[in-house]
């Protein structure tokens, strides 16, 4: 559903079809996703139809001349509705939500009608050239006109799929034909126009449904406009190298996932080695020296990657941006929520392109973690940035998107959710439809069987070697490292199925009726039988486990992270004494974590007690450099909570990391 490569000719899998997977229990994925059916989604639309707050179906109307008056909102706010029409597309589809199937069928013609009859669709181009603006399409580079119509393509295809409709296909069809012939005699607007490049993911699906080469031309063409600028290009927006040829993880983080997603999805048709060769060099950049423990990416606010394999002369201010090899500072974390969801979608992409299961890890990652931080427990704040440390009295500001230019920014130990469109932009719909869409990142099939990726109690309808089966997780998971799946069919059937051994378990055990499995490739354990009804059972070795960081990423030497399975943890002040703040808490190597069922907001999570040190304050107020306080550390009783639901306790500090006091024991007994 999430991807159609049923007919993708280098593509090891594909997803199962809408409507097939059901998530049930009380664990932290599906309490996440039925609040995203419950509220979220319900709610962010009232806002998206609401003339007063974001105006995004209004402008629509404007556009086709139905209503007067003035377009509202960002430039990327048509996108933003077509996130946001995804999302609930699946909504509605599970829950048979009328407020949502209305919304979804009133929107449709009034993006069609708002349509120019070459195909371009822009409401903030179109209502201005209505009132006599001299303005033309693909004229300003940081209008988002491809994104938009990148986002209405991507809609276009899981609606048909997930209803049967084509009432967006239209227009996504008209779009793509507004792009090759755009392609064929502007190209110069389309390269300058390709910000935040959603348009090369959508384009490649719109193939995938229609089956047209067009299509597939057109993806291959727009992305060997994209690269190879020289020194009219920017690391901002990747665009200075030939795609072909990078090798980093560099520049807006947003923009670099969405590209690089492309890249994989054209190299899931094309089989082209010179893109796979770039794309496994610019993963194990970002894998082995950019990405945070939680999942976070792009992480300076402002920034350069001088260090790409590009001339200095490319050095330019980047917002949001991949820096350096380990330049992974903490409070300062920009970390944009959609960052980390376009990771989601460039390692789905490469799960189904090699059959390695290192890519859905990391999906793994931010479904455990930066993914539940963005959205409070609320279900309608965001978090635009997510930093893995915030510290009382900072004395400096650290805006975020979406505050008006006249207002202060809170207190650094305040900086909590913002409300979509008051303040938080485009990114809230993002997280809708990744949330919506979660069930379907946990299956793909393929020519030899199924596989399962990620570990959520719920039920599958699928089918294996041309066969109906059902597939059931019974599992508690991450709580819990036991997993027990069912697999029922009417009549035997002879397939594979194989289940990711997450990278992190060293101790896991996989057993098919009571008998062991020692068969792994690729981080799969592989399951090759006849199946009728038959249980399968895996036990995770889930422990807290002490992480430490390369001694280059400088704001973590001598410190400690706490992950127990795929879990990030973290403490903060809610937690600890008055008077106690949080740079005071340090770890020993010998502490012994108590664990115990969270309840309330920690409910299906995990939390650690233990005996930690209270280190004396490192410096007065405002000091920079003080002597050394001899003070011996105090015993001083912790709880770590998963960094999944930090913030939702009202204002306060919080640190992901922390100092460690390692034993020393001297070997002659002196």
């Amino acid at each position: 559903m999430l991807t159609d490569t049923n007919s993708s000719p280098y593509a090891i899998m594909t997803s199962v079809p809408a409507r097939s997977v059901r998530l049930t229990g009380d664990g932290p994925v599906t309490a996440l996703r039925q609040r995203a059916l419950d509220v979220t989604i319900p709610s962010m639309g009232a806002v998206m139809f609401d003339p007063e707050l974001a105006h995004a179906y209004q402008n629509f109307l404007l556009a086709s001349g139905e209503l007067d008056g003035e377009r509202s909102g960002p430039p990327f706010m048509d996108g933003d509705l077509y996130k946001w029409l995804e999302s609930a597309t699946v909504a509605a589809a599970d829950s048979g939500d009328q407020q949502l199937l209305d919304r979804l069928a009133t929107a449709a013609p009034a993006i069609a009608n708002a349509q120019r009859s070459d195909g371009y669709l822009q409401t903030k181009t179109i209502i201005a050239r209505n009132s006599g603006e001299d303005v033309e399409p693909l004229e300003r580079s940081m209008d988002f006109e491809t994104y938009n119509l990148g986002h209405l393509m991507t809609l276009a295809c899981v609606h048909l799929r997930t209803t049967g409709d084509d009432s967006f296909l239209g227009p996504a069809l008209k779009a793509a034909e507004y792009l090759i012939t755009a392609a064929e005699q502007t190209p110069e607007r389309l390269s300058d126009c390709n910000i935040c490049p959603s348009h090369y993911m959508g384009t490649i699906e719109l193939y995938r449904t229609t089956g047209d080469p067009r299509h597939l031309r057109l993806a291959t063409r727009l992305l060997e406009l994209h690269g190879g600028k020289g020194k009219a290009g920017t690391d901002d927006n990747q665009d200075v190298v030939a795609i072909r040829d990078q090798r980093r993880a560099v520049g807006h983080a947003v923009r670099a996932n969405y590209l690089y997603a492309g890249m994989a999805d054209l190299a899931l048709e094309t089989g082209d080695q010179k893109l796979i060769t770039a794309l496994n060099s610019i993963w194990d950049d970002l894998i082995g020296s950019k990405l945070y423990v939680t999942g976070g990416c792009g992480a300076l606010y402002d920034g350069a990657s001088p260090d790409a394999g590009q001339d200095y002369w490319s050095v330019t201010k980047v917002h949001q941006s991949y820096g350096r090899p380990y330049q992974l500072p903490q409070v300062t974390a920009y970390n944009e929520s959609c960052a980390s969801l376009g990771l989601i979608m460039w390692a789905w992409r490469m799960l189904t392109l090699t059959g390695e299961g290192r890519y859905a890890d990391e999906i793994e990652r931010v479904i455990h973690n930066a993914l539940p931080a963005m959205i409070g427990t609320d279900g309608v704040s965001y978090f635009y940035t997510n930093p893995l440390r915030q510290v009382r009295h900072l004395p400096y500001p650290l805006r975020r998107p979406g505050d008006p230019g006249d207002t202060v920014p809170p207190p650094s130990q305040e900086r909590g959710r913002q409300e979509y469109m008051k303040h938080a932009f485009c990114c809230p719909p993002n997280v809708a439809r990744v949330i919506a869409e979660l069930p379907y990142y946990c299956y793909s099939t393929g020519a030899d069987g199924l596989w399962i990726h990620q570990y959520v109690d719920g039920t599958a309808e699928l089918e294996l070697a041309g066969r109906p089966i059902t597939v059931q997780q019974h599992t508690r998971y991450p709580a819990d490292g036991e997993v027990i799946i069912s697999v029922r069919s009417a009549e035997p059937v002879a397939a594979q199925i194989r289940l990711r051994i997450p990278g992190w378990s060293t101790g896991a055990t996989v057993r098919v009726d009571g008998e062991p499995i020692d068969r792994i490739e690729k981080g799969y354990a592989v399951l090759d039988r006849t199946w009728h009804n038959d249980e399968i059972s895996i036990d995770l070795d889930l422990r807290p486990r002490m992480m430490v960081a390369n001694h280059f990423t400088e704001e973590t030497i001598n410190q400690v992270c706490v992950q127990r399975g795929p879990v990030v943890y973290c403490i903060e002040s809610a937690d600890l004494p008055d008077g106690v703040g949080i740079e005071q808490v340090a770890l020993p190597t010998s502490i012994s974590w108590q664990e115990q069922p969270g309840a309330g907001l920690f409910t299906g999570h995990t939390l650690l007690t233990g005996v930690a040190a209270q280190l004396p304050p490192p410096t007065a107020p405002r000091q920079l450099y003080a002597e050394l306080d001899p003070t011996p550390p105090t015993e001083l009783a912790v709880t770590m909570v998963p960094y999944a639901r930090w913030a939702n306790r009202g204002s306060g500090e919080m640190s992901v990391w922390f100092p460690v006091l390692r034993d020393v024991h001297n070997q002659e007994g002196n």
